[in-house]
């Protein structure tokens, strides 16, 4: 071997004692996290037993403000190495302060650090993003300014658990979970009949839950429109934000597949509505009242709950929102359910912009189904107009001259005139209503169930749409647009699709197959909608289908009342087997308990045995009594801390309040379960 150079010797002597400094200091910081990891403990200890708050959240707040906690074994190693230092020195003058490395002694170093480095790779991480950061407890401890997330964001959330990107949703709208392959498990507990008001009031209570459960968000649970929380957990939503991978290779599945009485539903959960019990509505298991001209029902074309948040239409949830639509107005004080047979309004908005540097209304107009215009004004905007826009909206200085009509105007003739079921359909209406200042829960978006691009993300033109679909041509006027022309060619597009199919002119429903199907025969056609929806149908299947691919597990456990409902979500091709007579070839464990307190004892006891562990209770409400409610939670929070105990290291605990008719939103509550070393805390 070729000698080294004295540069080169230098080299190796001041890599090795940066390795020396760099493990002297990771040391240095797990030692500062475990002290503060047991001082935050015993912190937490101390207030549970004196159920002294302000004492605790004081001490917390003074133990977290430490950068480095002065303990004695920190004092005693730092006399210890200055006492070294100067031994050295003494002895010779010119040694360098830090010690120098052997060749055994650098190899050491560098095996602990890549030790370290192994040990955090393979760590799954959780955080919250923006959207779970608004609907947060902790970060938003006002209620006022949450925003919740809804069930079906959960659910994704469990799935990419379990299978990541292979799972069909993500849960990307609102979280992020890094290393999912490393997740050991995922259990959850269902906990019907709380909400997060009992929370809230009865925080200290719940001290597993402040202790263990880091993240914690409000949820809009199905509860809160009168729906059905095993089926929101057990059936795979059809609304919601769909995976990349998805949307590229199905599309959006809401339009063609969920159940148009779901999309009813949760927008009777936020608009002051009438239930219609004696119209049919076009749900499943029904007959269908259809209008001649259409081929399924027109509300199966509506926007979800959760698609009009997406597409940015003002909604009247709580929160941020509520302050940002605080001078909105309703189209009604009170709605009724729309109908497969509901009257549909094509409406187009024209828009300049004013001093106050936002787009202000100048022209609205509004057509019927027979295409007559029932509505069509020019609106005088509230500020100077510095821009017409003339070459976009037709609008010029001459046309509004003697305009006295005010927006005031417009949105009181408009309530008038517009039916309590009207369905308004339009081209990326979110921008009307916006320059409306109005809310309405019935919309159909030609942006969204017409699209050429096949990505979801990629608006296609209503010019371009009407040259395809209708063979007409608008907007080629040098004058501008017109909005009477626009409403007219949005309802001419909505009814030429209801003449067809639910996935006619998308050519992301349509996936594979080109858009140039829709030119072809019709039996061809045919023949390219019945593969993709066979494709779709690996897709729209229970959670449980998707939970025991690739050999996974799952154990439902709750009492015969529960087990009967999930039963309707199991279908004939997954291997089902009672607890008793499970085995390795099954692939769901159905375990029955007589009480709660038993099903969360099996629960706990079968955990390790499944990847996915769902246990369902049901709290009476007689044991929400206020002589009753404190003794109830803290049995609920033994169930809590009982399952997490019989968890995996790594494993994903997700415990969901379901919450109450009319009474308080759900939450749900959050962490993977760590393992603290003896020596050090090693923290995510």
């Amino acid at each position: 071997m070729k000698d080294l150079t004295t540069k080169q010797l230098q080299r190796i002597e001041k890599k090795k004692k940066k390795m020396a400094a760099l493990l002297e200091i990771t040391k240095l910081n797990d030692k500062d996290r475990e002290a503060r990891t047991i001082a935050l403990k015993k912190a937490s200890e101390e207030a549970e037993q004196s159920n002294d708050t302000d004492s605790s959240e004081t001490c917390i707040e003074a133990v977290s403000k430490r950068k480095r906690p002065c303990t004695k074994d920190l004092k005693e190693t730092y006399l210890e190495e200055s006492v070294e230092k100067e031994a050295v020195e003494e002895s010779d003058p010119l040694a360098n302060k830090k010690p120098r490395l052997s060749g055994d002694e650098y190899l050491k170093l560098k095996q602990e650090l890549r030790d370290r480095k192994r040990r955090l790779r393979t760590l799954p991480r959780f955080r919250l993003k923006a959207v779970g950061e608004s609907a947060s407890l902790s970060i938003n401890s006002n209620g006022e300014d949450r925003i919740p997330i809804f069930l079906s964001d959960v659910q994704h959330l469990l799935l990419y658990s379990l299978h990541g990107h292979h799972s069909p949703y993500m849960p990307t709208r609102w979280c992020h979970l890094e290393k999912y392959n490393k997740v050991a498990h995922t259990v959850v507990l269902v906990v019907e009949g709380l909400s997060l008001y009992h929370f809230v009031a009865y925080e200290s209570v719940f001290s597993h839950i402040t202790s263990k459960l880091e993240h914690r968000v409000e949820v809009l649970t199905p509860t809160a429109y009168g729906g059905s929380v095993v089926e929101d957990l057990a059936a795979v939503p059809m609304t919601g934000i769909q995976s990349d991978r998805l949307i590229k290779q199905y599309g959006s599945l809401e339009a063609a597949l969920q159940s148009s009485g779901d999309v009813i539903k949760l927008l009777r959960a936020v608009f002051p509505m009438h239930q219609s019990g004696s119209i049919n509505n076009g749900s499943v298991g029904k007959p269908t009242v259809l209008p001649d001209t259409d081929k399924f029902p027109r509300i199966q074309l509506l926007l979800s709950l959760c698609q009009m948040v997406e597409e940015n239409y003002p909604v009247p949830l709580k929160g941020e929102l509520a302050k940002k639509y605080g001078d909105y107005v309703m189209t009604k004080d009170m709605y009724i359910e729309a109908t497969a047979t509901s009257p549909m309004f094509g409406l187009d908005c024209e828009m300049c912009r004013t001093t106050s540097g936002e787009l202000e209304l100048t022209r609205i107009s509004l057509v019927d189904e027979s295409m007559n215009i029932i509505y069509d004004s020019l609106v005088k905007p509230e500020n100077p107009i510095t821009d017409y826009l003339t070459r976009y909206s037709g609008i010029t200085e001459e046309l509004l001259n003697n305009v006295t009509t005010t927006l005031l105007d417009v949105q009181e003739m408009l309530r008038k005139l517009l039916p309590a079921d009207a369905i308004l359909v339009g081209q990326s209406l979110n921008f009307d209503l916006h320059t409306l200042k109005m809310m309405h829960p019935y919309i159909i978006d030609t942006s969204v169930i017409f699209n050429i691009t096949g990505d979801r993300y990629r608006k296609t033109k209503l010019q371009t749409l009407v040259r395809e679909f209708l063979g007409e041509r608008i907007q080629e006027s040098k004058a501008g647009h017109c909005s009477t022309e626009d409403s007219k060619a949005s309802l001419k597009l909505t009814q030429l699709k209801l003449a067809n199919s639910v996935d006619y002119g998308d050519a992301v429903l349509i996936g594979r197959c080109d858009m140039d199907i829709l030119r072809m025969e019709t039996e061809k056609r045919d023949d390219c909608q019945q593969t993709m929806k066979a494709e779709v149908r690996k897709y729209a299947t229970s959670i449980f289908k998707h939970v025991t691919k690739d050999d996974k597990t799952a154990a439902i456990v709750g009492n015969e009342e529960i087990m009967n409902e999930y039963s309707k979500y199991l279908t004939s091709s997954i291997n089902i087997m009672d607890d008793e007579n499970f085995a390795k070839n099954d692939q769901v464990r159905l375990v029955v308990a007589d009480n709660d307190k038993h099903a969360v004892t099996r629960a706990s006891q079968i955990a390790m045995e499944h990847a996915f562990t769902l246990c369902h209770v049901r709290v009476d409400k007689e044991k929400l009594t206020d002589d009753q409610a404190e003794k109830t939670f803290r049995i609920v929070n033994k169930w809590i801390h009982k399952l997490w105990q019989h968890m995996a290291v790594n494993g994903l605990a997700c415990v969901v309040f379901t919450g109450e008719n009319n009474a308080g939103n759900g939450a749900c509550f959050l962490n993977l379960k760590r393992e603290v070393p003896e020596n050090s805390v090693i923290r995510a």
